[in-house]
């Protein structure tokens, strides 16, 4: 059976792309105010109302979280999903308007189809319309429409990425969902160290270890610059922000045994946690397994 990151309580996912200009944002669309926590790894990220979810803030829930390539521009597109929530008066109330808080988080995907158009306000919106709580479409879709991985040779060798999705539910009832855009610089592996995609080699018959490339490369040695892994964990456990924040960096650990190698100098690797507060949960059992299906769901977005 195909699991998602829609399997847990009250989320949605609506996706949208261009094709021709292959590129696309994707939007994570809660049926209520959820706690969020993120943690960043990569050294490269581009973000939007990041700093909002760290401890010590006032605003403690958020309304939706975009994904989106078109580089910094595609932050654009999360306007479009400010639009569409304030149309349904949904947002933090400041007693003269509701303001949808709607993180963001983008790749780099304009060496990738057309340059000059990225993810607007309108595609924005159009994602959120799209929403749905089927599983939603998985490989070179909304956000991951532009995704590449394998990139230590550059893009003549490089592989498709794109978006994958999974979940996993425990006996208590207690879900656990993630959905990830998959733009790496590294190659992902399998849960023997098997590459999926990568560095192809010059007959494109078959991958070449970035290790191996890592291991041999000359002094001066230019490095891919467009990538990104973005990664969204969503549960029914009560999290507090603080906890979310916990949940977050143990997903990470999901990145790093899928991808060779994850949080580079030129990744902007960033992972959110979402929590609908329905079900106690002991924080350390809700990370181990974020990090097991935020793995299984890089896997699929190449499969």
């Amino acid at each position: 059976m195909k699991t998602s990151i829609c399997d847990v309580p009250g989320i949605k996912v609506g996706h949208f792309c261009l094709q021709t200009a292959q590129t696309g944002c994707t939007v994570i669309l809660p049926d209520k105010e959820v706690v969020a926590g993120v943690d960043v790894r990569g050294s490269a990220p581009g973000t939007r109302e990041l700093e909002l979810l760290k401890p010590v803030r006032l605003v403690e829930k958020i309304h939706a979280v975009l994904l989106t390539g078109g580089s910094a521009f595609g932050l654009d597109a999360a306007g479009g999903v400010q639009q569409f929530l304030e149309e349904r008066g949904i947002g933090f109330d400041v007693d003269v308007a509701r303001v949808p808080i709607v993180p963001a988080a983008v790749i780099f995907d304009l060496a990738v189809g057309d340059a000059a158009v990225r993810p607007d306000k309108s595609m924005g919106y159009q994602a959120c319309i799209n929403a749905t709580s089927r599983p939603p479409a998985e490989g070179r879709v909304g956000a991951g429409c532009g995704a590449t991985v394998g990139k230590l040779l550059g893009m003549a060798f490089c592989s498709s990425g794109g978006i994958g999705t999974a979940s996993l539910t425990l006996e208590n009832g207690l879900v656990i969902g993630a959905l990830s855009v998959v733009n790496s610089l590294g190659e992902i592996i399998d849960e023997q160290c098997r590459i999926l995609a990568g560095v192809q080699n010059k007959d494109k018959t078959g991958f070449v270890p970035s290790l191996n490339i890592l291991k041999n490369m000359a002094a001066g040695f230019t490095f891919s610059a467009s990538n990104t892994t973005l990664s969204v964990v969503a549960t029914n456990a009560i999290l507090s922000r603080e906890t979310a924040t916990k949940v977050a960096q143990m997903a990470q650990d999901g990145l790093a045994s899928s991808i060779r190698p994850a949080h580079t100098m030129h990744d902007g690797d960033i992972v959110f946690a979402l929590s609908s507060e329905e079900q106690d949960a002991d924080v350390t059992r809700v990370g181990a397994f974020a990090a097991r299906v935020v793995a299984e769901s890089i896997r699929r977005a190449v499969s």
